[in-house]
């Protein structure tokens, strides 16, 4: 029922969130009718139909063809959803000032307009200007013939007025013959001042103009930002190196390098080519011991085996070992673990081997409660001689204080991706005790990595992918 529930308001936020992007981008600045509200309107039921089976095509079974055909278009929609959102909500701040700024360019615009349409006799306002010295300009009044003009100080003329003299009158009658004026081609600019109704279209049109170019600038920086993380996925991980030095490590292991990769996920998008790409860069570190920390694959070993093959090039002079993610146990955990041993991988199911000079544990990961086959501390960690140092390989974090409890010098985990799609690096503080890197809790040291490949969208933006090459200090070197 809680997960009905929480599926109900995840597609209720879906839906509210492709209606804000439509309306925005579409509604705001498309004419309704036009072919491009079509294009718009239909990509805005389509584009999420695609994300939700890329989502869900995995956990029903279809077919592994299906599940690549809507992997792409449908993940990378769900990256450029978050980044166009992200984009119109800081253009919600930009719009207003936008607006503002066009009305008072209009309004001068306005001003300056009517001033230049005043004459020299008559001001801006139509009344008559006034006389230097402040008395009413002198004119002429119109006198019959055979009449004499009265005098100033006679008697206000009377309420009726004499009739028109015919020359007059044929002015009267020319004047009402003449047609009208033309009118203006280009109506002139409104005052952005007047209502809407005395403007016609001079409000509309500023919207429309803000709407495009506030869109079109989301837009921009919405599908920049999405190509830039797509490429941080496909060139693949970098390499860092960082030092962790070790009480209890003798002087004889000083140096030991690991290779720590995490979270490569094999899956419909990234396939055999990414995981050739992570399998030579490891190489050309030239480490002891390679750990893969979990997450190694989104797929069944019927879907996936072959995109797997080449991490049976690895190599290092202590082996590679392997613990299972969270991931496995949505694909088939067991038969991952049996296909990563006959590839040369060395599973560690709540075990431990000892090293030159330290021992090193896995652990399954929390996600293998659900069958039985959750991380058993005991059984890995139990019987050991504590005077050793001991480095345990467990997908997630949140397991250092049962790895503080069992004296463990250093985990190496997986897991956050680092956020993987800035803001998220902010939410994945909420669940993990350490995002990425290295930190201390007691006596106990705790490296997370970023992780080499990419989950739902191959996007990463501001967590680059990585492949970190430990190398454990001696403090008695």
């Amino acid at each position: 029922m809680v997960f009905v529930l929480v599926a109900l308001v995840v597609l209720a936020l879906l839906a509210s969130v492709h209606r804000y992007v439509w309306r925005r981008f579409v509604g705001d600045t498309t004419a309704p009718g036009s072919t491009l509200r079509t294009v718009g309107t239909v990509a805005a039921f389509v584009l999420p139909l695609l994300s939700l089976g890329a989502m869900t095509s995995g956990r029903i079974g279809a077919p592994f063809w299906l599940q690549q055909v809507l992997a792409w278009p449908g993940f990378l929609w769900l990256a450029c959803l978050m980044y166009l959102t992200l984009a119109l909500l800081v253009g919600e701040v930009v719009r207003p000032l936008l607006t503002r700024v066009l009305a008072r360019r209009d309004a001068a615009a306005a001003a300056r307009a009517t001033a230049g349409t005043g004459t020299s006799g008559t001001a801006v306002d139509g009344t008559l200007p006034a006389t230097t010295s402040g008395t009413r300009p002198h004119t002429e009044e119109l006198v019959p013939a055979g009449r004499s003009c009265p005098s100033t100080s006679a008697d206000p003329a009377p309420a009726t007025a004499p009739a028109a003299e015919p020359e007059a009158e044929a002015v009267r009658d020319t004047e009402q013959a003449a047609p009208a004026a033309p009118a203006e081609t280009e109506p002139a600019e409104a005052d952005p001042a007047a209502p809407a109704s005395a403007t016609g279209l001079a409000h509309p049109s500023r919207r429309l103009f803000v709407s495009r170019v506030v869109g079109g600038a989301a837009a921009a920086a919405g599908l920049a930002t999405v190509g830039y993380g797509t490429a941080n996925v496909l060139r693949g991980p970098s390499v860092k190196r960082i030092t962790v030095p070790l009480a209890k490590l003798p002087r004889a292991a000083h140096g030991f390098r690991i290779a720590v990769v995490s979270d490569i996920h094999i899956g419909p998008i990234l396939g055999r080519a990414h995981t050739r790409r992570i399998v030579d860069t490891i190489n050309s570190t030239s480490p002891d011991l390679v750990a893969v920390v979990g997450d190694l694959v989104d797929g069944s070993v019927a879907d996936l085996g072959s995109a797997a093959e080449p991490l049976a090039g690895l190599r290092a002079r202590h082996g590679s070992f392997f613990v299972t993610g969270n991931h496995e146990y949505f694909s088939g955990a067991e038969e991952w673990v049996n296909h990563v041993r006959e590839l040369g991988l060395i599973p560690l199911e709540n075990a431990r081997v000892e090293m030159g000079g330290f021992d090193l544990a896995g652990v399954n990961d929390i996600a293998g409660e659900t069958e039985g086959q959750g991380p058993d501390f005991v059984r890995a960690l139990g019987d050991r001689d504590r005077g050793r140092a001991a480095v345990l390989l467990a997908h997630q974090p949140v397991v250092i204080h049962d790895a503080v409890e069992h004296g463990v010098d250093l985990q190496l985990s997986g897991h956050t991706h680092g956020g993987q799609l800035w803001p998220g690096n902010y939410l994945a503080e909420l669940a993990n005790p350490t995002v990425a890197g290295l930190e201390q809790y007691g006596d106990t040291q705790l490296f997370v990595s970023r992780g080499a490949g990419a989950w739902g969208p191959p996007v990463r933006v501001g967590a680059p992918a990585d492949i970190t090459v430990v190398e454990l200090a001696s403090r008695q070197a």
